[in-house]
């Protein structure tokens, strides 16, 4: 076998992350690893790349056994790993990137890796300005340029974990293109996705994880219905957004025009009502999450006005927008909406209100245990927020909402979450629209802005190029949009 793990187990405190995994995968093989979250798939992942150190276990490639303490001996194994967010830094030029990690002596021999750079692109179909800043690179095209840089450190074994979240489908369509052409070269590649449409498009084979272990391997062709009864044991169905009466207008913007480091918003004019879910559709830095960080009173607007219904909060502190009602979910969960190192009891306790001077632990504990259960949270009251996996952070925040939200703006409410995860948390929100809660959310998914929206916002280049009705737009028509295209050609 190229690749094999055998028993690999990782736990953090009393979550069994990989439970005794087993796996082997050959050359030239696509292998996709699907599971809820929680599943153990990013430990298992960050375990063959040498991010983390599996607790006992071994894994093996071309018969040899590693040891893997480090990206560093992964890499000199010929393993390497393409990150959800690419390890790109975006003020270095492009060729820096990708010298970054270059073996051999302190000189680097920039000549020599502009060549290598350059046979990289001819060979893949990448293109690239070897001068230019990595920030003026899309999503997509960091991607190409870390796995040309990985394919250069000597990577045979290249594992992707959830690579298609935030990229266009074209751009989609090219990584697959790539991945598919790595394969025919004998390269082994390892692909982590909670979208079953991208395992039956792309993969060879595929393993199915549940809480920790393997629960089953799966040759193509795959049935989508066989693949989620592995995962949570029946056929999920997503409904979608029922039908809800729209109330007065909850948030009014007027003329706003706000900042924030690259990118401005001008001028902005729209309103949100009771009962209405607004959906910001746009490539990474178009102004959804400037616009966002204004409604939620992070960001003070250079000039216009924002209302929540009667008050004019314009220039109002954070905390005046979260006494009027206004709710803020980041995309970074642990970097933004949770304190690494606290449990899930303490983040109870910090947002319970308590203006005692001691700390009620007993009620803490108490309300940490019931809703750790009634939100279905896979972990317990002493489980620190980093231990949780993406779904179970998202699961803890929305645990710790308050009941009284009258505007609740989200960024990627649903981003590197499974099929079942991402209904249970839909179903969520969907109940709060119906008792009046306005929703405002960004997201990279077509498919999810279509669902759930009564209008989207497409944004471009720090404007709103148009609010279209999400029940009559087709996915055409939204894609060129975000492209900053008023027409379908």
């Amino acid at each position: 076998m190229a690749l094999e793990l055998r028993s690999i187990h990782k736990h953090f405190g009393a979550v069994r992350a990989n439970d005794g995994v087993t796996l082997e995968v050959q050359e030239g093989e696509l292998h996709g690893v699907l599971g809820e979250n929680g599943a153990g798939k990013s430990t298992l992942m960050k375990v063959i790349s040498g991010f983390i150190e599996a607790d006992s276990g071994e894994v093996h490639l071309h018969g040899e056994r590693l040891a893997l303490q480090s990206p560093d001996d992964a890499i000199k194994a010929g393993i390497g790993m393409l990150h959800q967010d690419p390890l790109v830094f975006l003020p270095l030029t492009v060729l820096d990137n990708f010298l970054l990690g270059s073996p051999g002596s302190f000189r680097l021999n920039r000549r020599a890796g502009e060549q290598a750079l350059r046979e990289a692109a001819d060979r893949y179909g990448f293109s690239f300005d070897p001068g230019a800043l990595a920030q003026t690179l899309t999503v997509g095209e960091r991607q190409q340029l870390e796995i040309a840089r990985l394919l250069w450190l000597g990577a045979r074994v290249l594992i992707l974990d959830e690579p298609t979240t935030g990229i266009s489908a074209a751009q989609r369509e090219k990584l697959f293109e790539i991945l598919n052409r790595l394969a025919e070269d004998g390269m082994i590649v390892l692909f982590v996705s909670h979208k079953l449409e991208e395992i039956e498009q792309l993969c060879h084979r595929a393993t199915v994880m549940q809480r920790g272990k393997v629960v089953g391997h799966v040759d193509a062709p795959f049935s989508s219905d066989q693949l989620v009864e592995m995962m949570f044991g029946d056929v999920v169905v997503s409904e979608g957004r029922p039908d809800a009466a729209l109330g007065s207008t909850v948030l009014e913007l007027d003329a706003v025009t706000v900042s924030e480091r690259l990118t401005t918003v001008e001028e902005l004019s729209l309103h949100v009502a009771a009962g209405e879910v607004l959906g910001l559709a746009g490539l990474e830095g178009s102004g959804q999450r400037t616009f966002l960080q204004a409604c939620a009173g992070l960001l003070k607007p250079k000039a216009g006005t924002i209302r929540l219904g009667d008050v004019d909060l314009t220039g109002r502190r954070y905390r005046n927008f979260l006494d009027a009602g206004v709710h803020y979910l980041p995309a970074g969960r642990l970097e933004e909406g949770l304190v690494a190192g606290m449990s899930i009891a303490e983040h109870f306790e910090l947002t319970s209100g308590n203006a005692s001077f001691f700390v009620d632990w007993n009620g803490a504990e108490a309300a940490a245990t019931r809703d750790i259960e009634h939100h279905f949270i896979k972990g317990t009251k002493e489980s620190v927020a980093e231990s949780l996996s993406g779904g179970n952070q998202q699961r803890l925040l929305l645990a710790m909402m308050p009941d009284d939200v009258r505007l609740l703006l989200m960024e990627h409410p649903t981003r590197g979450l499974d099929i079942e995860s991402a209904d249970w948390v839909w179903t969520q929100l969907l109940a709060r629209r119906e008792s009046g809660t306005a929703i405002v959310f960004a997201s990279a998914d077509l498919d999810e802005l279509l669902r759930y929206s009564d209008r989207i916002a497409v944004f471009f280049s720090g404007n709103v190029l148009r609010i279209v009705d999400a029940g009559t737009t087709t996915p055409d028509e939204l894609g060129f949009l975000i492209g900053g295209k008023e027409s379908v050609p």
